[in-house]
């Protein structure tokens, strides 16, 4: 048996850090708030560059800790298990439960890291962010270049090899757990419709409907909290294995 896991903002809520799209989401709430990924405005003016990335250093993501859900794809994996985590989020929390880098595949970036839009160069976010109050829009010490987050946002590529990553595991795996995402965002979603292609078992665990539920049997379709039944099911799956 070997798993593939998909996974979206909708893992981390439990530890604190909001959704986008669900009933309560950041942008269903506030929707004027999706120009802090927009890269196009981002890079042609200024006041978008600061806003972004104040919003970012006040952001959840900093003092969010993994969850039992977290863990629980920890075990999947040092069970042999886990082909891949193909995740939309970018707060890292996959890797500091302690999922190798190998087993994973940042679709949209992470925060965790920065680069030069000019040079290239790479810069530790957190050090940026301790600098905002001076600098609001950092530049790069090297060249002068704006600084950006490594978190992909509208407008830009996902970072290289991030989706066939992606593809590969759910290829090498007998099924695809779908966890916490609505599925509206492409080409990450792409991915479960190419599982379905290819005859994986797909199970969707995500507490609102998605437009890909028809890619599920009924009896795979999960409404429960991610946090409760994530675990439960990682459990069962390697005491059967």
């Amino acid at each position: 048996m070997s798993i593939a896991v998909f996974t979206g903002a909708g893992i981390s809520t439990s530890v604190g850090i909001p959704d986008f799209r669900g009933p309560d989401g950041v942008w269903t709430k506030h929707p004027e708030q999706t120009d802090v990924y927009d890269y196009d405005l981002f890079i042609s003016n200024r006041q978008a560059r600061e806003y972004s990335w104040r919003w970012q250093k006040e952001s959840a993501v900093w003092n969010a800790q993994p969850g039992p859900a977290h863990k629980a794809l920890v075990e999947l994996e040092n069970a042999g298990v886990l082909s891949i985590i193909a995740t939309q989020n970018f707060d890292g929390l996959h890797e500091r439960a302690g999922n190798s880098a190998e087993k994973i595949s940042n679709l949209h970036g992470t925060i965790a890291s920065s680069h030069c839009l000019n040079c290239g160069a790479a810069y530790n976010t957190a050090d940026i962010m301790s600098t905002l109050d001076d600098t609001p829009a950092p530049r790069c010490s090297l060249c002068h270049g704006i600084l950006k987050t490594d978190v992909t946002y509208f407008g830009e590529q996902l970072p290289e090899g991030a989706l066939e990553k992606g593809a590969l595991g759910i290829s090498q795996a007998d099924e695809l757990w779908v966890i916490g995402s609505s599925l509206e965002v492409y080409p990450a979603a792409s991915l479960v419709p190419y599982a379905a292609q290819l005859g994986k078992r797909i199970r969707i665990i995500n507490a609102q409907p998605t437009g890909m539920d028809e890619l599920a049997k009924a009896s795979d379709i999960i409404r429960e909290p991610i946090e409760i039944v994530l675990p439960q099911l990682v459990h069962d799956v390697i005491e059967d294995n």
